[in-house]
């Protein structure tokens, strides 16, 4: 089942993690990433704008991860982010922030303790029984031929969660018990039942997430470290003092308002407790009441006498209630299977068990949660029954069928409006065409769509103008019936204008709320929600939506928003797909339910009966970091005090104010306020966050929930400087997974590859918002290329007397000087980026390429001593910030510089980067190749033994003219001058448009040459600049750079000889052999044509 590779020599592999744990033991004496503010001696009289000149810092931060298991690959990828830039950053001598907390607040931890209980009665304290009684459980499944999920007892609906269970937790897993879970991640089995005790899972995991970090060589100052919840005294101090402020601010309110809910744990779902479905909130719709007047032979025999004398609905979920006006019949799904379920003692709506099961969460359903079902009928049977259809002008209808109604959607009853709805009208017209066929009487089907809306584009019958418009021929159209279905609701709303009804003459957009609210009144209509998807909470219930009163955050309140608004304005988000995400989730984010009454956390300080919810507790915590290394140093649950020798009591809400928002010192002081002016210049030196790096799929709920906290709580100057986002990391091309074997822990991972080649092929996985791939191939291959290259270092040092010494007089040394100086800002302008892929390649592989380069073409005279120690010592700290242990031991062992390389500063070249020397290096490659592919291009055509005859034998000695011209072609500079005259300098743009126009003039518009170099030209406008690209003249002589590799060409190319002629000198030989005009002709500024001869 593995998919993961297995390693056939480790030896490398083993050599280079000893150097690991040597010089992370090193770091780890040096105390190296612990940090702290200068003293306040050193920041006196000294303006914020002076203290970030004279003592610049940096604070980096990502989610902290959830700790219910150990950290996996995808962690250690979002981890990553920050280790890479917090190197980075420590480089530009910057007091540099790398905390690391752990977050258990919340239910999955209780919920997994809970089923570990539950297994210890099934199968025992050690699980010994397991085999036995699974056995059992299977056999008696089996026998009674149990379906998947529980069957109903007596009217009521049994509880499915239970029967749920196995099947969604074998198919996230590939694996059905919690003790079984644990088990794979390495959980001894005797150890299980400590499990049992949520608070085991606070002391076991948290070590285990360090100990990897360190492995891994993460920066991080662990002083700083802490667990959420009441857990740690301190922390839920904190927490008090923020839920607190935001209640005096009324931001916290208590109402009534819809929230996913998971009726078997008896409280809201939040995103963190889902085991699937994170990110849906509440979809709210109209619900329609049609009441049944005469139902089909078939209902009626199904029906009649079962319900109790109720009066029956049929219920309809709509988006659009304005359109009711337009009814002309009613859908079910024939294959559907509906109940009819009693609502009180006088009626019952006929629904799909999903939707009853919503409403009896919202206030529909008498009593509360109820869902007794009183008649369960298939939708085919209910064709032909006739309705009444609210506010329609039609005021009765007929029940037909539709393929398209969903079960998993609504209540899988669907009112039709053909006028409006493109699904609606293309099923009416397929029942037209084929009655018999749909097994209905054509008159059920007869009432022609009814104008309710006029827009300006599609007139007042908008479904069949837009599906003639489109060419849908029936129901199985389904993508351009969505296209239709987009186009018509958009078309109506923005543009719609009410032809029908009370609202007769207003707009769409006025009208729709206005209709609702008539239906509602009239009694005909009831407000509905049910979740936007399927979600399933941590102990695998099927959530509803439920309404409730809660405590929740009034997110979306207009002013509040505008604040966040103009936080996200001044933010650096690296990326317009994440800003525009934040954009996106600001305009539709509204209120949270911010407690919960089961699972860990802290008390909600005015009413305990509840708990701090997962996603609330964990917005501003950032600043905590800052100031936890003083209250509990160095011990994550607060156990032992920190220096201050501060006491969690001591820590008042008006404490924490006082530290993180210049509050009011209180009196009488609870504590010295010279120790809380020691919390507060720490905080006050780090504090705003610089970056917070975290996956994507935190935007809308975490990241802009932090957002909204930092606006509340803390004045504009702390708010936060910037946060990027990545999408999530695969492990070879495919979504990890540990039911197919596709999944590595972090310390599987530096287990199996050591932590720099990890920590390379991270990097090399990707940065953008697109999911990463993490290659184990590279991984391994890193292994070779970094202890090849640490060999490569010590031969160097220990051959540097038998190097070429004295001055630098070759070409070459220019060059590679120069390359190597160009290499090092474009590595830091990616490191700038947080664009580390890129960092990796220039300064990593085309690093070591420019190196090749320089040791092939100096092979005659030798590499020169100082390049080569100057290469080595940039090579070392170009990649420091990824993968600092071989660069470390290059640093320190090969190089003998005593401190250590986390020490180092940034190289900086002494002058600007010469281009002209940079582009004639790239002109000696190109060439180089460009002779060698001549040369195979002439061995194929001899192999062939067809086209051109040939007198030139690569076989036989053998020598190469080469041409260089000093001016272009006429038909090319023609070319130049229109696009020159097709250029707009302000707008730095050509117009293709009139390019086209002057090439038709100028006769070139046939010439075949014309639009490919024209292409090419604008993409060298793009690289160089439009001025650079419009001179067109090389920043070097091509004959002196030709001269300086004659000797390299002469040597890699088994050449007798090789000379280098004028275009002007060739033509004077023409007609003599060995000079062949086409190729003379064929040279250009830059681009020189080359001939073979035999001699």
């Amino acid at each position: 089942m593995a998919q993961t590779i297995e390693l056939a020599q480790t030896a490398k592999r083993d050599y280079l993690q000893d150097l690991e744990k040597k010089y992370q033991a090193r770091w780890k004496d040096e105390r190296l990433f612990e940090v702290n503010a200068p003293s306040a001696s050193e920041l006196a009289g000294l303006s914020p704008s002076e203290i970030q000149a004279k003592h610049p810092k940096w604070f980096g931060n990502f989610p902290y991860p959830y700790m219910n298991g150990s950290l996996h690959l995808g962690h250690a990828f979002t981890i990553s982010k920050i280790e890479f830039a917090a190197g980075y950053q420590r480089m530009l001598g910057k007091r540099v922030l790398f905390p690391h907390g752990f977050h258990v607040t919340g239910m999955p931890i209780k919920a997994s303790a809970d089923k570990i209980i539950r297994e210890i009665e099934l199968f025992g304290p050690d699980f010994e029984r397991y085999e036995q009684v699974q056995a059992e459980l299977d056999a008696a499944a089996e026998e009674k031929d149990t379906p998947e999920l529980a069957p109903t007892t007596g009217d009521v609906i049994a509880d499915k969660s239970k029967a749920k269970k196995g099947k969604i937790v074998a198919k996230s897993t590939g694996l059905t018990y919690q003790f079984q879970i644990m088990e794979s991640i390495g959980v001894p089995r005797a150890e299980i039942k400590k499990f049992a005790d949520p608070l085991h899972w606070l002391t076991y995991f948290p070590p285990i997430a360090i100990a990897d970090n360190n492995s891994f060589g993460s920066r991080i100052d662990w002083r700083r470290t802490f667990l959420t919840t009441d857990a740690n005294p301190y922390y839920d101090a904190f927490v008090r003092w923020q839920v607190n402020k935001l209640h005096r601010l009324g931001k916290i309110k208590f109402g009534e308002r819809y929230t996913i809910y998971s009726p078997k744990d008896g409280q809201p779902c939040m995103d963190h407790d889902r085991q699937d479905g994170e990110g849906f909130g509440p979809q709210e719709y109209t619900g329609v009441k049609m009441e049944a007047l005469e139902w089909s032979p078939a209902a009626k025999a199904a029906i009649e006498g079962k319900v109790g004398g109720r009066k029956v609905f049929l219920v309809a979920a709509t988006f659009r209630p304005e359109t009711m006006y337009g009814q002309t019949n009613c859908f079910v799904g024939n294959t559907i299977k509906y109940g009819v379920f009693a609502i009180n003692d006088k009626e019952a709506f006929l629904c799909t068990e999903r939707a009853a099961r919503n409403m009896a969460f919202q206030g529909t359903v008498t009593p509360r949660g109820n869902v007794e079902r009183l008649v369960e009928i298939e939708g085919s049977k209910l064709i032909g029954t006739r309705v009444k259809a609210p506010f329609s002008i039609n005021p009765e209808v007929f029940v037909l069928p539709m393929d398209g109604v969903l079960a998993t959607k609504g209540t899988g009853v669907v009112t039709s409006v053909p006028s409006d709805s493109p699904d609606d009208y293309q099923t009416l017209m397929d029942l037209r065409k084929k009655p018999e066929f749909y097994k209905i009487e054509p008159a059920w089907a007869a009432i022609d769509p009814v104008p309710v809306i006029v827009t300006p584009t599609y007139g007042d019958l908008a479904a069949p103008a837009i599906v003639k418009a489109l060419k849908i021929q029936s129901q199985k159209d389904t993508k351009q019936l969505a296209e239709a279905k987009d186009i018509a609701y958009k078309e109506g709303f923005y543009n719609g204008t009410m032809l029908v009804g009370e609202f007769k003459g207003e707009t769409v957009q006025e009208a729709k709320g206005k209709v609702r609210e008539s239906m509602l009144k009239e009694g005909v209509a009831f407000a509905y929600a049910e979740p936007e998807g399927l979600v399933i909470s941590r102990s695998a219930d099927e959530c509803v939506v439920a309404l409730m009163d809660q405590w929740y955050l009034d997110y979306g309140e207009a002013g509040w928003r505008n604040e966040v608004e103009r936080m996200l304005a001044g933010m650096n988000l690296y990326t317009t797909e994440t800003r525009h995400a934040f954009e996106g989730t600001l305009a539709w984010l509204n209120k949270w339910a911010c407690a919960r009454t089961y699972g860990l956390g802290s008390k909600l300080p005015w009413d305990p009966h509840f708990l701090v919810e997962s996603l609330s507790d964990s917005t501003i915590y950032m600043s905590y970091y800052t100031v936890a290394q003083l209250l509990h140093d160095n011990s994550i649950d607060g156990t032992k005090p920190g220096p201050l020798g501060i006491t969690p009591e001591q820590m008042t809400d008006e404490v924490w104010e006082y530290i993180f928002c210049k509050g009011p010192w209180p009196s009488p002081e609870p504590l010295p306020r010279e120790k809380a002016d020691a919390l507060k210049h720490e905080f006050e030196y780090f504090y705003p966050f610089d970056i917070r790096s975290s996956a994507r799929d935190l935007v809308p709920n975490h990241l802009t929930f932090a957002l909204y906290n930092h606006a509340a709580i803390f004045p504009e100057d702390k708010w936060p400087l910037s946060m990027r986002t990545n999408g999530h990391l695969m492990l070879n091309g495919k979504k990890m997974s540990k039911s197919t074997g596709n999944s590595l822990t972090l310390r599987e991972a530096i287990e199996k590859f050591g932590a720099d080649a990890t920590r390379l092929s991270l990097a090399d996985a990707g940065d953008g918002l697109e999911d990463a791939n993490f290659e184990e191939k590279t991984a391994n291959a890193n292994i070779l290329r970094v202890h090849t290259l640490l060999g490569w270092c010590d031969d160097m040092v220990k051959d540097a007397p038998n190097m070429r010494q004295g001055p630098r007089n070759s070409y070459h040394d220019l060059v590679f000087e120069q390359e190597v100086n160009e290499l090092i800002n474009v590595t830091q302008s990616h490191y700038e980026a947080t664009n580390y892929k890129d960092a990796l390649k220039f300064g990593f592989y085309e690093l070591q390429s420019a190196r090749d380069w320089y040791r092939e073409v100096t092979s005659d005279i030798g590499m020169h001593a100082d390049l080569v120690k100057y290469w080595m010592q940039v090579a070392a700290l170009l990649v420091t910030p990824i993968a600092p242990h071989f660069t470390e031991h290059i640093h320190s062992a090969i190089l003998k510089s005593p401190a250590s390389v986390q020490l180092a500063s940034w190289p900086t070249p002494s002058e600007p980067v010469d281009r002209s020397v940079l582009e004639a290096g790239n002109y000696m490659r190109g060439t180089i190749r460009t002779i060698r592919e001549a040369e195979v291009s002439l061995m194929k055509l001899m192999n062939k033994g067809k086209g051109k005859k040939t007198t030139f034998d690569p076989k036989l000695p053998k020598s190469v003219r080469i041409y260089v011209a000093t001016a272009f072609p006429e038909w090319q500079d023609t070319c130049v001058q229109i696009v020159k005259e097709a250029y707009a300098e302000e707008a730095d743009k050509v117009d293709d448009a009139k390019v086209k126009e002057l090439l038709i003039e100028r006769g070139l518009i046939k010439d075949k040459r014309a639009m490919p170099f024209i292409q090419a030209f604008k993409k060298r406008m793009a690289q160089f600049g439009a001025q650079t690209a419009f001179r067109r003249t090389l920043p070097f002589s091509e004959s002196t750079v030709l001269q300086e590799i004659l000797p390299y060409l002469k040597k890699s190319l088994g050449l007798v000889d090789a000379e280098i002629l004028s275009v002007d000198d060739a033509r004077a030989h023409e007609g003599q052999p060995g000079y062949t005009k086409t190729i003379i002709d064929s040279s250009e500024p830059g681009s020189p044509a080359f001939e073979y001869r035999n001699v």
